[in-house]
Parts: structure tokens; C-alpha cells; sequence
């Protein structure tokens, strides 16, 4: 598996298309290393079911190892609520939310999440957060310390006392926020520490298992008949999942020299991160650079794919140097540049997410290709939002004769671009308000379900 990891990271596909069987064997034969979930989310040929097979696997041997730890926390955890019931002590007046994450800080989820946390309706709910990630120092902890009444370092507790730590707080509605990404503690969940728990926004699919009792999607990433691929409860929100504030201002866009891209031109961009790439979506992205003499294709630099990359090319073949890499900059200089971008292209099946609506943010129009998991539909999700569905696709024929039509064309380039600036601000997408009240009203249902002895179920939609 570690292998596969660094493949992926480094873009090197010589045995690629031996990835998805050596997965597939893994799934089945018990004597296999179960993989991570979120390595198999940009694997292609892994349907949303098998997704949900692979991290119910996952988890097993993890809840096997505390088995007996979770057993004396639920002893505790009845005995503390039985005592309750004998005080009869009033409820308290607001639906106490605690947001788990080790993203607070300069992060794509914490400059997603920002606005949305200082829109929440004080009045009706108490924000806490638990967080176990380093201060980086780049001011985002302390904004993100703002709207919560109380912001918990809990890096130094073990999962066992963390978990304590939430439930004496009271806690009503745990929000996970990293799901299987880098540096997790979901395993927190298993040990229940609230009474509902909320998958959110950090991981792009399904827990698997049975110790998280909602997922938030939308209509268009989880639609009609996509409930029994998710071991939680869909609690959908009316338009993208993913929400985007506005405050972010995008500057005077810098010289195309500056940026180290050609005087002239078509910009064709993917600032996906290099493990999303696909052998048979970079031949899709060849093939564009190939029919638009003069275009080149903008990638964010990782330094050990850049070689291999640039290899690929040749071989399908691109003039290596017609594959420009852009250094990693700090957001406000992200998005100025971007706006030299003339399209950006999608990956698939990981889409772009936060790169996604970072483009669009910037003016920039996105071509995308739909597929059946979460992880593959959010940029289309997030191009419905913004009011323009006629740029998501539904097979790679179709996304590349799109973007081939608009690389070719731009006239219609242009009056994309013109679309998306006149309404942008009215866009679903960027209403943070709007966004915020939605995302309330799931909670509330979540928790009116459970306060009248209910089970989760779908919500929304």
C-alpha cells in the first residue's frame, strides 16, 4: 500500500492498471492488509458500494483493539446519564455543537468552514471545538478561536480521554471534520462520546461502520437511490455540500510572466494535487495541448511527479516544457493568479474540491466529468450551485469533446467567464448566510429526531 501511495503522489503509471484488481484482492481475501479508504478514493473502478465495503474493513481491527475501552466508556457514559435523569436537570437551552478536527488552521477546511462558523446562530447553538493540529502561526487558529465558546486543544489526550473530555462537556452533535485524510482521530467517534454524530466536509464519502449517524451531502453528490452506499444517513443540503465564503478578495491578477507562464497563449489548468491524476484523464488533457497549438497545461508543483509527468507528455506526444509548474502560494496570491487561467480542467474520480470553487471564485469556468461517488461529483455539485450545470460532463467522451469545443473557442470562453462574474455573489454557492441557515436546519432536525426517540434517517432533498 505504500507503494500504491507513492505512485499516485508521484505520477508513476507503469503498473497502473494493476492498481484496481490488487485493491479488489484486498477487499475479498482476508489474509490481505485492508487499505486505507481515502487512497482508493481517486482509484478508478472502485464504486461508492465498494467504497463503503473497504472502510467498514478498515475499521473492523480498529474497533476489535478497543473493544474494551469502548465497553467502560459506555458503562460510564450510561451511569453519567442515569444520574442525570435523577436530577432531573433542566436541557440546556441551545443544541451544543462540537466540531473535531486537526485542520484548525491555514488549511483548505478551515478556509472553507470560516465564514460559515462565524454565521451560526448563537442564539440556538454553542459552538465548541476539539482540536488536535500545531498552531501553524499563519492567524488562521486565532480567527477560527472567534465564533466557538470554547476552543479545546485536546493534541495531549489519548482518544480514551478526549472522548471523556467531549462527553462531560455535554456535547449533542459531534462534528467530524477529517473523516480518513492525513493525521486522522475519527476513531474518537467509536467510542461515542455524543449522542449524534456528523460526518462533514473533510472526507468525501462514507465511515463505513456504524459509529457515525449522518453524513452532509447534497442532492446532486448523493441523488435519488444513493442511500445504501453510505453506512450514515444522508442529511442533504438544497444546493453543494461544500460551503465558500466571499471574503476572500482577489487582487490585480500578476503578469503572465510573473507566473511564469507564456506571453501567449491558452492556459489550460488542473491545481489538483498530483495523486488525483489519471493516466486516462492526462491522455484527455494531451490531447487538448495537442489540437491547441501554442496552449499550455498549469499544474501546482510536486517536485517528485514533476519529472514523470513531463515524461507522460513526451510520450503522448507534448513538448515537455508545454507543462508549466506552478509554485504553492499563500491563498490571496493563489487566487490573483489564477484569474490567467482560461479553463480549468477536472480530475476524475477525485474531483477538485476546494480548487474548484477557488477557481470559481476567481472568474475562472470549470469543465468537469460526473461519476457515482461522492469524491467524483463535488465539482459538479459545486458548478450547479454557482449556475452553470452545462459545464458537468458524464463520461470522459464528453468532457473531453467540451473542453476541446472551448479550448477552440474563445468567444464562448470569454462569455463563460462573463456569466460567472455577473453572478457570482448571487450564487448559491457564495451565500454563506443562506449556506449557514440550511446547514442549521439539518442539525435541528437531526436533533429533534433524537430528542423524540427516533433514528436518523435521510434529511433533505
Amino acid at each position: 500500500m505504500k507503494h500504491y501511495a507513492r505512485s499516485r503522489a508521484w505520477c508513476e503509471w507503469q503498473d497502473f492498471n494493476t492498481w484496481q484488481p490488487h485493491a479488489l484482492q484486498a477487499l475479498s481475501d482476508p489474509d490481505v492488509a485492508a487499505l486505507s479508504p481515502f487512497h482508493l478514493l481517486s482509484l478508478p473502478g472502485i464504486t461508492a458500494a465498494q467504497q463503503q465495503a473497504f472502510a467498514t474493513r478498515w475499521m473492523a481491527d480498529r474497533l476489535l483493539a478497543s473493544a474494551h475501552d469502548r465497553a467502560v466508556l459506555a458503562a460510564e457514559f450510561a451511569a453519567a446519564a442515569a444520574v442525570r435523569a435523577l436530577q432531573a436537570a433542566p436541557p440546556h437551552a441551545k443544541i451544543r455543537l462540537g466540531y473535531l478536527s486537526g485542520d484548525f488552521h491555514q488549511h483548505a477546511t478551515a478556509l472553507l468552514i470560516v465564514e460559515m462558523l462565524e454565521a451560526h446562530d448563537r442564539r440556538r447553538f454553542e459552538l465548541h471545538a476539539y482540536s488536535y493540529g500545531a498552531d501553524d502561526g499563519q492567524g488562521m487558529r486565532q480567527r477560527l478561536q472567534g465564533p466557538f465558546e470554547r476552543f479545546n486543544d485536546i493534541t495531549a489526550l489519548s482518544d480514551l480521554q478526549a472522548a471523556r473530555a467531549i462527553h462531560a462537556d455535554g456535547i449533542d452533535i459531534l462534528v467530524d471534520l477529517k473523516g480518513y485524510t492525513a493525521g486522522t482521530r475519527t476513531a474518537l467517534l467509536t467510542y461515542r462520546p455524543a449522542p449524534l454524530q456528523v460526518s462533514y466536509l473533510g472526507y468525501p464519502g462514507t465511515l463505513g461502520g456504524a459509529f457515525c449517524d449522518y453524513v452532509v451531502s447534497d442532492r446532486f453528490i448523493t441523488p435519488a437511490g444513493a442511500s445504501a452506499d453510505y453506512s450514515e444517513a444522508l442529511a442533504r443540503m438544497p444546493h453543494s455540500y461544500q460551503p465558500r465564503g466571499r471574503l476572500a478578495e482577489v487582487g490585480p491578477a500578476p503578469t503572465r510572466q510573473a507566473a511564469g507562464l507564456p506571453g501567449e497563449g491558452l492556459v489550460l489548468c488542473c491545481f489538483n494535487q498530483a495523486y488525483k491524476f489519471t493516466p486516462e484523464v492526462f491522455d484527455i488533457w494531451c490531447m487538448l495541448l495537442a489540437h491547441t497549438p501554442g496552449s499550455v497545461l498549469w499544474l501546482l508543483r510536486t517536485e517528485q511527479a514533476e519529472g514523470n509527468l513531463r515524461r507522460e507528455a513526451m510520450q503522448r506526444g507534448i513538448a515537455p516544457h508545454r507543462l508549466v509548474f506552478a509554485e504553492d502560494l499563500p491563498q490571496a496570491e493563489h487566487l490573483a493568479r489564477l484569474q490567467l487561467a482560461d479553463l480549468m480542467l477536472d480530475t476524475l474520480p477525485y474531483n477538485a474540491h476546494t480548487t474548484a470553487s477557488d477557481a470559481l471564485w476567481a472568474g475562472v469556468p470549470l469543465v468537469t466529468c460526473a461519476g457515482d461517488t461522492f469524491a467524483s461529483r463535488v465539482a459538479g455539485s459545486l458548478l450547479h450551485a454557482v449556475g452553470l450545470p452545462e459545464l458537468v460532463t458524464h463520461s470522459l467522451h464528453d468532457y473531453g469533446a467540451l473542453a476541446l469545443r472551448l479550448a477552440g473557442d474563445p468567444q464562448r470562453l470569454q462569455a463563460l467567464r462573463g456569466k460567472l462574474a455577473r453572478q457570482r455573489l448571487a450564487a448559491p454557492l457564495f451565500d454563506v448566510a443562506g449556506y449557514t441557515l440550511d446547514l442549521e436546519a439539518l442539525y435541528a432536525a437531526m436533533w429533534s429526531r433524537h430528542c423524540a426517540g427516533l433514528p436518523p434517517q435521510a434529511l433533505g432533498g
